[in-house]
């Protein structure tokens, strides 16, 4: 077996390998950096992160994409600060998860009904997302922001002092997009559309109720990132989720998610946010300035990007 093929057929153990080998890095840089406080931090940190990834995914899976989560994420975050007050923790979730899927639906509807190029829709939605979020910050200024105790302690809170709540979110989410990728029959349809989209349709596939639901779910998890992501800071903004935009797109692709459709799965999203956030950690224990960050940390991104496509094409 040659290198190559060993490479293609294990792809995920060496973007795992990679992984401990950025924690190495880091403990060797700042020794006594690499505690169980800083694992639990990690992995805190890299909860949206792997949310918005996993809407992602499935679109990338399906030959789709979405630039609009970020937007969407922001959104559902400042809805939920700005209403948690006037309308209680419970009503204030749920609105910020229905602002998700109603950008979620309008993406679908443009991309699968009306056949808009999804680069084009989803940009044109968040811009539209974004424009609203500033309409609405205008009309409610000098309203109280608040951040419900139960989402700050989702955020930010951890059990017994090293397990962060979010997991608790995380971890079914998770398992769920991976036993549905691989187990149900919308999995197997997102494959098939991705793989060969015209194939599905004289199949009698009903291709745009399958993405119509891919672009749904990818808005109400990008929702839910951001309250979660909200938690985490204790203040929200207009534009809370940007730098969240093209990692979570990375994560995925380094990953292991073709962005040409039908390969890939969310366990490598998750392997892939991991390493984003670590990659990110070392960056900033490196004291690195902002510029010389963002030009390494794209570098990175790039070269293995174009690695797994080297290897898998």
């Amino acid at each position: 077996m040659t290198l190559a093929a060993f490479l293609r057929e294990r792809s995920l153990l060496v973007l795992a390998l990679l992984l401990a080998l950025l924690v190495g890095i880091i403990t060797v840089v700042r020794p006594g950096t690499v505690t169980p406080d800083w694992i639990a931090n990690t992995l805190l940190f890299a909860v949206p992160l792997g949310l918005m990834a996993g809407g992602e995914t499935l679109l990338l899976l399906a030959g789709g994409i979405d630039l609009s989560v970020a937007s969407v994420a922001s959104g559902a975050a400042y809805l939920l600060s700005s209403n948690a007050a006037p309308l209680g923790t419970t009503l204030a979730v749920l609105l910020g998860l229905a602002a998700g899927l109603l950008v979620g639906l309008l993406n679908g509807v443009g991309v699968a009904i009306f056949r808009v190029q999804p680069l084009v829709m989803t940009l044109g939605t968040g811009l539209m997302a974004q424009g609203a979020l500033v309409v609405y910050s205008q009309k409610i200024i000098g309203q109280e922001q608040l951040v419900p105790r139960a989402v700050a302690t989702l955020g930010s809170g951890k059990f017994a002092g090293l397990v962060p709540y979010a997991l608790f979110l995380w971890l079914p989410l998770a398992l769920l997009l991976i036993l549905g990728l691989r187990r149900s029959g919308f999995g197997r349809l997102l494959y098939a559309v991705g793989d060969n989209e015209a194939a599905c349709r004289l199949s009698g596939v009903r291709v745009w109720r399958v993405l119509l639901a891919a672009y749904a779910a990818c808005g109400l998890l990008a929702a839910v990132a951001g309250i979660v992501l909200v938690g985490t800071t204790n203040a929200a903004d207009l534009s809370l989720a940007n730098v969240y935009l093209l990692p979570a797109i990375a994560a995925a692709i380094i990953g292991g998610t073709s962005i040409f459709g039908g390969r890939g799965g969310y366990g490598g999203t998750i392997v892939g946010a991991l390493f984003l956030t670590v990659l990110d950690s070392l960056l900033t224990l490196l004291n690195a300035p902002e510029p010389v960050k963002q030009m390494l940390y794209g570098g990175v991104i790039l070269a293995l990007a174009a690695a797994y496509t080297r290897l898998t094409d």
